[in-house]
């Protein structure tokens, strides 16, 4: 028993009455109980019996230094010890938000004029839906506020940024998605594409669908297209070649805004500092987060367009206030450890070193290509996925009921390797960017075992 003034106590601290876990099946995690993690070295972490796991997934695609990198917690440390909080409303700005913003505007894909801080993707990408309604009637356009977005894509969960998501859990039981978000198909062949339909057949379907789109709904009526370079938790989804050129084309064509969400693909995720480079984008809005600290504060942003910027300055000088921000928009703490985490970048050429490790996993991951179980591997840099199926060559995924997906999750976790499944039996890596080739191929060979516990376990009931 821990002492009764104890604040805090690890003992028994598998207790999960009292916590409501996100994104859980509840009643199962009643009868099983957590995974309860104490403590992290490099990619590693470790549960309160001391096993080891290398933490194939950053833990949410954030943790880009892995989770023990001292010079953050020194950052923090200084930070905490100098000015622990202060806002930036009413033109006052606590100091370390200056440095954070003008180091931004330097590692921004394309020329950005405004940095606007809050503390999640979530947030960032619901206040992206709010300013493409603020920019739109400030322009005299009050008619055109609808959002394009789609299928499979992942944007938060706040109302407006899981409304924009195109995954059914999210919007079941919570009377969403809310009106004025029009949904399109996902990039994806290997899901999507009709039978015989090469990828350059396929792009050109999907840039038709969206142009029929904004044509049913009144371009007048359109404002924005919102993106991910890579689609990550609705499946490590990679665009084929054309698409976004083609996207983009018809958005230019029709006066539709770009909002292109970085959350998961920015600083250095695709081996470039943002997807926008890898796919060539050109954004109007972009929204970042998770990597921006290693994910060791809470922090995210908007990058705005200097247009943008100017016509939302202009309306809030008419109006007497911006009216919009968070109490811990730029909390010094986060903004500490942002700078010193793109410090880190830079000094220890962190992209670089993903640029030099990343073929091993994607090479290494590919030889499952023939795997009994496995109908797709693909990815790009240090993020991708294992796509499980019932019958490759037809691409037929297995049922729903069977949980495939989460009983591979529950072997590589026995075999100290913990990665994630996302709907349809994907299996999703997206390991911390300081990963080695020698820690690459031990978790290839943890995801070996995995396979051969699932395919032995599939042979008993198929």
């Amino acid at each position: 028993m821990s002492d009764s003034s104890t604040p805090f106590s690890l003992a028994g601290q598998s207790d999960v009455r009292h916590h409501l876990h996100p994104y859980t099946q509840l009643r199962q995690l009643e009868k099983e109980g957590p995974l309860v993690i104490v403590r992290g070295e490099g990619v590693q972490v470790f549960d309160e019996n001391g096993k080891a796991y290398i933490e194939g997934m950053a833990g949410l695609w954030c943790a880009s230094l892995g989770f023990s990198e001292q010079r953050l917690a020194d950052a923090a440390s200084r930070q905490m010890a100098t000015l622990p909080y202060y806002h930036s409303f009413s033109g006052k700005v606590p100091g370390p938000v200056t440095a954070l913003v003008e180091a931004m505007i330097r590692w921004a894909p394309v020329p950005m004029a405004r940095v606007l801080f809050a503390n999640s993707g979530s947030e960032s990408n619901d206040t992206a839906f709010k300013l493409v309604h603020y920019y739109n009637n400030a322009r005299g356009r009050p008619q055109k506020k609808k959002i394009i977005a789609r299928n499979k894509a992942y944007h938060g969960v706040t109302v407006a940024a899981a409304s924009m998501s195109g995954i059914a859990t999210m919007h079941q039981h919570f009377d969403l998605p809310i009106p004025g978000v029009v949904r399109v198909s996902c990039p994806h062949l290997y899901q999507y594409g009709l039978p015989g339909e090469n990828e350059t057949q396929f792009v050109d379907r999907l840039a038709q669908e969206l142009e029929d789109t904004i044509l049913r709904e009144g371009p007048e009526t359109v404002a924005a297209f919102i993106a991910e370079p890579v689609q990550g938790a609705g499946g490590v989804i990679i665009p084929p070649p054309g698409y976004f050129a083609s996207v983009q084309a018809i958005l230019k064509k029709y006066d539709i805004l770009f909002l292109v969400d970085e959350v998961i693909t920015g600083f250095g995720r695709l081996g470039q500092a943002f997807g926008t480079q890898v796919f060539d984008l050109k954004p109007d809005m972009i929204t970042v987060a998770k990597m921006l600290t290693s994910a060791y504060v809470p922090m995210s942003a908007l990058y705005l367009t200097d247009e943008i910027y100017q016509t939302i300055a202009d309306t809030s000088a008419a109006v007497g206030v911006f009216g919009h921000g968070y109490t811990y928009s730029g909390h010094p703490l986060a903004c500490a450890v942002a700078l010193e985490t793109l410090r880190i970048y830079e000094a220890d050429d962190t992209i670089a070193h993903v640029q030099q490790v990343s073929p091993r996993l994607q090479q290494g991951l590919r030889k499952f290509a023939t795997h009994p179980l496995v109908g797709e591997v693909r990815g790009l840099g240090l993020i991708a996925a294992l796509e499980l199926a019932d019958d490759p060559a037809r691409r037929k995924p297995f049922g729903v009921q069977h949980g495939v997906g989460a009983y591979f999750v529950t072997r590589a976790q026995a075999h100290g390797l913990i990665v994630r499944v996302l709907a349809g039996d994907v299996i999703a890596f997206s390991p911390p960017l300081i990963i080695t080739e020698a820690e690459i191929d031990m978790l290839l060979e943890r995801v070996q075992l995995a396979l051969n516990d699932t395919l032995a376990w599939v042979k008993t009931w198929r």
